[in-house]
């Protein structure tokens, strides 16, 4: 069965070109033109994956995922025409799995659409769970709890943290951690995962700003701390 993808631009023109290409590769491609139509599209298609543009009329890209996530995870690339730093940052606070900027080819953004779907929907049959400490990372139910309070994590800071768990103690460089969520390590993407574990602090650590669980190795990159597993 093919996967779903909702592509959501209000270009008229790209949004058609992505149909037909995305179409050509396999996919269902349902489309919108902004985001509040978007959100009504997904409570009735259930994308597998979202396709987002930032700046839209009506409904912007980052007010339809401040709404899409308080009801589902679908995994969402970003589209976007602004270069600006702190917007691609906005974006992967928000939530947003991968960000591809305007122009692209449509081989990248279909690189990154199997990428993300591959690491969503693939099992795991050797340490389907895993333990450490406080912290239970279940891949096959792509559940998580600390201290029996369920985690909502977006598909990507699920991965992110099921690396770590998987090694308490091991330092992942920023590279070693965006190949676990891309597939591919892009070389200038290493603010993404900065941002993916701002947002994972926020959700499990009793405070952000001293983490309890998640240490910041200065020059390399993370780990989860074996004292406090």
């Amino acid at each position: 069965m093919s996967h779903t993808i909702l592509v959501v631009d209000d270009e008229k023109r790209l949004v058609s070109l992505l149909e037909v290409y995305l179409s050509q590769e396999g996919f269902r491609v349902v489309t919108a033109g902004n985001g509040r139509e978007a959100l009504f599209i997904a409570r009735d298609e259930k994308p597998d994956l979202i396709i987002l543009d930032i700046m839209m009329p009506e409904m912007d890209g980052y007010d339809f995922m401040r709404l899409h996530r308080k009801e589902r995870n679908t995994p969402i690339i970003l589209l976007t025409a602004r270069v600006e730093e702190d917007d691609k940052v906005i974006g992967l606070e928000l939530g947003a799995d991968d960000y591809v900027t305007k122009p692209f080819r449509p081989r990248e953004l279909t690189a990154r659409v199997r990428s993300v779907l591959r690491r969503t929907g693939q099992s795991e049959p050797v340490a389907g769970v895993l333990r450490a400490g406080d912290i239970t990372v279940d891949r096959e139910r792509h559940t998580v709890q600390v201290n029996d309070q369920y985690i909502n994590l977006t598909p990507s800071e699920f991965d992110l943290l099921a690396a770590l768990t998987s090694a308490p103690g091991k330092t992942f460089s920023r590279l070693d951690l965006l190949d676990r969520i891309q597939g591919t390590a892009y070389e200038g993407y290493e603010r993404t995962i900065d941002v993916h574990i701002k947002n994972i602090r926020s959700k499990i650590e009793p405070d952000p700003r001293s983490p309890h669980y998640i240490e910041t190795v200065y020059g390399v990159g993370y780990r989860l701390r074996r004292d406090r597993t």
